[in-house]
């Protein structure tokens, strides 16, 4: 059976804003905006699902998914300690751990979760909607962006390692259609409101 799968990447917040490893901030009030703004744009889905953070949730209610599942799977890169704190702040204090975070899909310096755990993590939610119980057609989730780069780079089988290559704006849908083991991937589409008329 073919799935459309449909990731939204949560609105802004001072996280982004400040280039820090996401604890769970929320939305600001300009992410707050964009999404209640963007709530048209939001295309219909048999199936509703959003990440646990407090910026997938708002996110989600914001564009009108009040009733989306919470899912475990679409939660945050788990980087433990770094979670809170600036890269470049991590880079001056950990300069070897963070080299080996970027160049080692395996590594996970940081104590929590590796981009090879993270894809493989991302990649296993989304076969589980492509297979042979899958929950329905077409499936809309707000997802940390993150999570939607993993889905990315295990639905088309790239090496891990192209996920430092791929980027996910606030607020963009990022499509897969296929099944288990088989992904087309369509990219970043901004999630804009029609024009009034």
């Amino acid at each position: 059976m073919t799935v459309r799968v449909m990731l939204i990447s949560p609105a802004m917040n001072a996280a982004l804003r400040e280039a820090r490893f996401d604890g769970d901030s929320p939305l600001d009030r300009s992410g707050r905006e964009s999404a209640r703004a963007a709530a048209g744009a939001v295309p219909a889905a048999g199936l509703a699902f959003s990440g646990p953070s407090g910026r997938c949730r708002e996110t989600a209610e914001a564009l009108g998914l009040g009733a989306a599942r919470t899912e475990p799977a679409l939660g945050g890169w788990d980087l433990a300690r770094w979670a809170g704190r600036r890269l470049d702040e991590v880079a001056a204090a950990e300069p070897a751990e963070v080299a080996a975070w970027l160049g080692d899909p395996a590594a996970a310096p940081h104590g929590g979760e590796s981009l090879r755990d993270l894809v493989g993590r991302a990649g296993d939610w989304l076969d589980s909607l492509g297979g042979p119980d899958a929950p329905g057609a077409s499936i809309l989730a707000v997802a940390e962006a993150a999570v939607v780069r993993a889905a990315v780079v295990h639905g088309l089988r790239l090496p891990t390692e192209a996920f430092w290559r791929l980027d996910v704006a606030p607020l963009t849908l990022t499509g897969l259609s296929g099944r288990s083991g088989r992904w087309n991937v369509g990219l970043g589409r901004p999630l804009t409101a029609p024009p009034a008329g």
